[in-house]
């Protein structure tokens, strides 16, 4: 499960939970509005737990980006601004 990032919008930094309810591999990427990967935030394999990642802004414009969790059973997406 992909929690909504805190806080949004954001400036500076923002947290992405997510929550997996049994082991797997998965990919949390950041995507710009035409799908070009930004920032690739976790990448491996996980123990089910929660799980938090902290998004630092270094650089990125002023606008509207998705993130997406994706694991071998599903694939979340969520938008997220910048200030």
């Amino acid at each position: 499960r992909l929690q909504p990032n805190y806080p949004n919008p954001f400036s500076s930094t923002t947290t992405i939970a997510f929550s997996l309810a049994q082991n797997d591999r998965i990919t949390l990427i950041i995507q710009d509005i035409s799908g070009k990967i930004i920032e690739r935030l976790a990448d491996g394999y996980y123990t089910a737990g929660n799980y938090s990642v902290t998004l630092e802004n270094k650089g990125l414009k002023s606008g509207i980006y998705f993130y997406s969790l994706t694991t071998n059973y599903f694939r979340e997406t969520k938008k997220l601004m910048v200030k």
